[in-house]
């Protein structure tokens, strides 16, 4: 297959990717498709920050509302889904531009994914229920002595790789850098030309200004409407924040206190994020943008005209 370029808007939470991807959408006439493992599920829609109607109403906006808040959506379903919306764009003469923060998600559409040992159902399920009831300062502890390079990855990918390691007998890690060696030996369906939003030292301000107004545009209403009718194991509660909204929610914990944890969960995974993006992408594809430099507009308008 000729390789095809494919621009690609990533970046901590809450450091303005979706503003700048609306702006160059309207300007270029594209389609936006979300890389977002929060934005996907139907119904979390104020604490996911998902764009709202008048937002996909001026673009179209793909990836958004794909599943049902019980269903476990995996990055490779994402980007089997991403090239079928991406096709979709094309063939309306629409240029499609990926947007989102999940890093996996990311990957997924741009290198090909190895096919992960196959693990005991039965020893996988007790396991998964021991280690999902851990705080993740245990699992990276555990991770940490078990598979070190994936000890500073999310709460998901800490269990999997722990999984990998105990029942397996291999490290995932391992076994991501052989599938990654193999795969050099093909040609690649995708050139990428990554856009890396980061506003440094103004993301941990940025990240409160969000959460409060997340809580001023009805979060808590969500989460308590949520409640009633999506079972509490459900994948979608595990989106930043909404497992600590809903103790608030509940009456285990006040708004002052639920609010600060939420602060402190997303600066906790923007920091992850930025870690990924800065280990896991080839430096030659990259342009970094600071969404406050006065020079932005031009920066970010140059990186597209440059990736035809």
């Amino acid at each position: 297959m000729a390789a095809a370029k494919l621009r690609i808007i990533c970046g901590p939470t809450a450091a303005g990717k979706s503003a700048i991807a609306l702006e160059l959408a309207e300007l270029y006439d594209a389609v936006i498709i979300t890389a977002d493992s929060r934005q996907i599920y139907r119904g979390f829609d104020v604490g996911t920050a998902k764009p709202r109607g008048v937002d996909r109403a001026r673009t179209p906006h793909l990836g958004v509302d794909v599943a049902d808040p019980t269903e476990r959506y995996s990055a490779a379903r994402w980007a089997r889904e991403a090239a079928t919306w991406m096709e979709a764009s094309l063939s309306l003469g629409k240029p499609p531009v990926i947007v989102g923060g999940t890093g996996l998600y990311v990957k997924a559409l741009v290198e090909p994914l190895f096919a992960a040992p196959d693990l005991d159902p039965i020893r996988r399920e007790q396991l998964t229920r021991e280690l999902e009831s851990k705080p993740i300062a245990e699992l990276r502890r555990w991770c940490h002595e078990l598979d070190a390079a994936r000890a500073h990855l999310g709460r998901t990918q800490l269990v999997r790789a722990i999984e990998t390691a105990l029942l397996a007998g291999s490290r995932m890690s391992d076994l991501h850098t052989a599938h990654a060696k193999r795969a050099r030996g093909g040609e690649r369906a995708l050139q990428p030309k990554y856009l890396v939003v980061d506003p440094r030292d103004s993301l941990a301000p940025r990240i409160e200004t969000r959460v409060e107004k997340m809580i001023a545009d009805g979060w808590l209403d969500e989460v308590a409407r949520l409640s009633r009718t999506v079972p509490s194991d459900a994948p979608a509660w595990k989106a930043s924040g909404y497992s600590v909204m809903r103790q608030h929610v509940e009456g285990a914990l006040d708004l002052s206190t639920a609010r600060q944890r939420v602060i402190i969960e997303t600066r906790q995974y923007a920091k992850r994020q930025r870690t990924w993006f800065r280990n896991q992408l080839p430096p030659a594809s990259v342009t970094h943008v600071n969404p406050d430099d006065s020079q932005a507009r031009s920066v970010v308008r140059e990186w597209w005209e440059r990736s035809e």
